[in-house]
């Protein structure tokens, strides 16, 4: 039964996955700034031992939408219980390990396990507040995200200070402490039933890894190689008799539209974390440390304001925090494109818009999905949205990449003279543009189109 209010159960729970939320951010990328230490103790390459996040990043994206799925079928509390456990076991592995490929199967193991959390924080504000209330649910889960990405670096590189680089491994231990106040707090709700369709999964999975691992290593056999998993897929989908994802769930073209739109807007969301620090090194001639404080106020202000935008999602509707998150966007992009070369003070002010309108973003699309599934189809719609964020961060690193690695002999911004600045100048302007064009496809396409269903504007608000 849809709940009327927020209760004080409820209330603990939301703060319960935003601690759990501060883990799963921080154990993605806290190994990342000691990977040539690694390379350097077992005598491997970068690129062998950049495995160590790679791994995780792939079974973590294919992990977020199984557990989605078996959402629709199980408990929630046992699901996110078996997550938790394989995560705190991965996590046991590690710190223990001596040997590189044990340290690898360790983060699979925790990628196994913390997949269940980016599902867990998509379908509990759905299943345990009520729409008018789901707002400030998600802006919750949005500041655990951003504290966990602002202070990983800073804890990582305070533990390896002081102490072997596998304490890392313990941080993501004392995730065992939320997990008894889950199975008190988690409802014994038991999904609709049916069976688990592991072959339409299995060509799914397949899918996803070959295509990201064609985009990261720029191979085309890869890429080719992920068209018939693909297609095994989609037959599979319309044959079994308990398919993975029903396939009416990409007849509803309101969900199918909003999927490919988020997944732009990721894409394009995910240039403030991988080319700010680029650009910060190669036109202002930051140290990495430096490179560091620069980019913590925009992801506290993320943190600070994550809530704030929840509420304001939740009085207004999600289209008004639409159109904020795409303001903030715009006027990032558009002072990024215009003074690239200023001072690293006025990079951060900028980057604050940027990453509080991508927070803002990501709270009013998720809003937007949560209203036009059906329950039956919440797990797994869900879980095909998160699913949707890691492969658009995958591809969107290698496209910019690629970019800035070419580089650029001419520029349309009159105000920068640095030839090395010329390149990040016009990505932005082209992001500018981007995200006009998908302020104005939401209007008309989907906002628009929605006032024609008056069931759905009443929950809009649009």
């Amino acid at each position: 039964m849809m709940e009327t209010k927020i209760t004080a159960n409820n209330q603990k729970l939301i703060i319960l996955l935003m601690v759990t939320l501060i883990f799963s951010a921080m154990s993605g990328t806290i190994f990342n700034i000691v990977l040539p230490q690694i390379s350097e103790e077992f005598e491997l390459s970068i690129s062998e031992v950049s495995w160590i996040s790679s791994a995780y990043g792939l079974i973590y994206a294919i992990g977020a939408v199984t557990y989605g799925k078996l959402a629709d079928l199980y408990k929630l509390k046992n699901l996110l219980t078996v997550g938790l456990l394989l995560f705190a076991g991965g996590s046991l592995l590690g710190l223990v390990s001596q040997t590189f490929w044990l340290i690898l199967v360790a983060r699979c193991l925790q990628a196994m396990g913390a997949a269940a959390i980016p599902a867990t924080a998509m379908i509990i504000p759905i299943r345990y507040f009520p729409p008018k209330n789901r707002g400030y649910a998600s802006g919750m889960a949005a500041s655990g995200l951003a504290i966990g990405t602002a202070i990983g670096p800073i804890i990582s590189a305070l533990i390896i200070s002081i102490a072997h680089w596998r304490w890392l491994f313990s941080i993501t231990l004392l995730i065992l402490l939320v997990l008894p106040f889950y199975r008190k707090y988690l409802g014994d709700e038991v999904g609709e039933g049916g069976g688990f369709d592991w072959i339409g999964c299995a060509s799914l999975g397949g899918t996803v890894v070959m295509l990201l691992l064609g985009v990261s290593n720029g191979s085309w056999f890869l890429l080719v190689g992920s068209l018939p998993l693909l297609i095994l897929f989609i037959a599979r989908i319309h044959k079994a008799s308990d398919p993975f994802v029903q396939p009416k769930l990409f007849k509803n073209k309101q969900y199918t539209f909003s999927l490919v739109l988020f997944f732009l807007i990721n894409s394009i969301g995910y240039s403030l974390y991988f080319l700010s620090p680029l650009l910060l090194s190669n036109v202002q001639n930051l140290s990495s440390n430096w490179i560091g404080f620069v980019l913590v106020p925009a992801a506290v202000a993320s943190a600070v304001f994550g809530r704030k935008g929840g509420k304001l999602a939740d009085k207004k509707g999600a289209s008004f925090l639409f159109f904020i998150a795409s303001g903030l966007l715009i006027i990032c992009f558009m002072l990024l494109f215009t003074f690239t070369e200023s001072s690293p003070i006025w990079i951060a002010g900028f980057l604050i818009s940027g990453n509080v309108g991508q927070t803002f973003m990501m709270i009013a699309m998720t809003l937007f999905v949560s209203f036009i599934l059906p329950k039956e189809q919440t797990g797994v719609g869900m879980g095909l949205l998160s699913m949707s964020n890691f492969i658009s961060a995958s591809i969107a690193t290698g496209i910019y990449a690629k970019i800035v690695d070419i580089g650029a002999n001419n520029h349309i911004n009159p105000l920068v003279s640095n030839s090395s600045s010329f390149i990040y100048s016009n990505i932005y302007f082209v992001l500018f543009i981007l995200h006009a064009g998908i302020l104005l496809i939401y209007y008309f396409l989907l906002v628009k189109g929605y006032r024609n269903k008056v069931q759905l504007n009443t929950r809009l608000k649009a």
